[in-house]
């Protein structure tokens, strides 16, 4: 779910810390060999991580991860190094001028400090520009896509570190192990968070039955077993109903949710993803799920997983109904539908496309107020799919795992 090198654009903030850490510990020890030793009664030298907000003739604005802005001056003699995403020391870094810096690149700011912190004579800066991290975090995407799998937890063995999903969303399931190790990451949702960054480092024994899970490793050649790299878990709430209200202003909409017959205030963030489905694409989900429980019994009364892994979505663009073969059918061309990669290829929907008596199905996390949740993932058009199967949750049909980048940036689930 995101990318260390630990890789991953899951934990970008945190990875992009350890790495800028690293590699500044070698600037650290140029700028010690550099500058003399601070006199008596001069300010310590400090450092400030995080993102360059404004660059002008010499000043950085810069937004830390933590606290206040902070304006650092850059002089002649300061060094700037570009290091790539994921380099651990500065081996490869590219030395920069104060006019390469840009809005948006991430940077590690060392020098001293004023006394109240917002100040900074640099004496070194580490940056990782922004158009860096845009093509890492799309790499780590298409990843995710590739190498990683999802579903609903049915069971963890804290003995020998292995947890068992079940996934598939078309009444067609299938069980994985997903075995972890010692170096296997692991990272858990808060409640009502939305964002995927906001994940936080996790343990395996909080990980229970009933959770989503998603883990990004190396599948065995059945793909029954997945050797875990980094595994995001978290627990979410299912809404599934029509539309009864619309708030544009407050950026909300009131679901009256099938299941427990309530009210629910359904919050939209720039980072919730909202698609519509085109009607035949609804109606042949809805004829599939028939088939499922007539087949299985009723497939959607039992514990079922998120959708299955997309691949990457066919380059060329183009309507996501164009690429039938390949994106209406799962990997072999004769499966199921790839609901995911039909998803990757709608354009995205804002609160603005939908009416009052719409019918829609809401993941979110789980958070205190249990009449006001924030959108994680948000499917319209899907009236058809809960007539067929009114026992399915949202998390059966949809994954509710948002990668980072919010629904203006493009396509971010798996």
């Amino acid at each position: 779910m995101l990318d260390l090198d630990m890789v991953h654009f899951s934990h970008r903030r945190a990875h992009l810390v350890l790495i800028v850490t690293s590699a500044v510990l070698s600037v650290c020890g140029v700028c010690r060999a550099q500058a003399k030793p601070p006199a008596a009664g001069t300010a310590p030298v400090t450092r400030t991580i995080g993102t360059i907000k404004v660059t002008q003739d010499g000043l950085l604005t810069v937004v830390p991860d933590a606290g206040g802005e902070v304006s650092a001056t850059l002089a002649a003699e300061t060094k700037i190094l570009r290091v790539p995403p994921g380099e651990k020391d500065l081996k490869n870094a590219i030395p920069l001028t104060a006019q390469d810096l840009q809005p948006g690149d991430r940077v590690l700011v060392r020098g001293p400090a004023s006394a109240d912190g917002h100040a900074i004579a640099a004496l070194a800066v580490v940056v990782m520009t922004q158009g860096d991290l845009s093509a890492k975090r799309q790499g780590e995407r298409e990843d995710w896509q590739k190498r990683g799998v999802g579903g609903l937890v049915s069971a963890v063995d804290q003995s020998t570190g292995t947890i068992a999903i079940l996934s598939g969303a078309f009444g067609a399931t299938h069980n994985t192990a997903i075995r972890t190790n010692k170096n296997t990451i692991l990272r858990r949702y808060p409640p009502n968070s939305v964002k995927f960054d906001d994940a936080k480092l996790s343990s395996l024994d909080q990980i229970r039955p009933g959770d989503q899970v998603r883990a990004r490793g190396t599948r065995s050649a059945d793909g029954s077993d997945l050797a875990a790299e980094e595994i995001v878990s978290g627990s979410f709430r299912n809404i599934a109903g029509a539309i009864s209200a619309i708030d544009a202003e407050a950026n909300t909409m009131t679901v009256q949710d099938n299941i427990t017959k309530a009210p629910v205030v359904v919050r939209v963030s720039s980072y919730s993803q909202m698609k519509k489905l085109p009607p035949e694409f609804a109606q042949r989900i809805a004829t599939r799920l028939k088939g499922g429980a007539a087949g299985n019994g009723d497939a959607g009364s039992g514990p079922q997983g998120s959708a299955p892994s997309a691949g990457v979505p066919p380059a060329g663009g183009g309507s996501p109904m164009s690429h039938g073969s390949s994106a209406m059918q799962n990997g072999n061309g004769n499966g199921p539908p790839d609901l995911q990669r039909v998803l990757s290829r709608l354009p995205n929907s804002t609160l603005a496309d939908m009416q009052k008596g719409d019918v829609v199905m809401v993941v979110s996390t789980l958070g205190e107020d249990t009449g006001t949740v924030t959108a994680i993932t948000l499917l319209s058009g899907v009236e058809p799919i809960l007539t067929a199967a009114p026992t399915r949750t949202a998390s059966t049909i949809l994954s509710p795992w948002s990668l980072g980048a919010s629904s203006g940036e493009g396509e971010a689930t798996q």
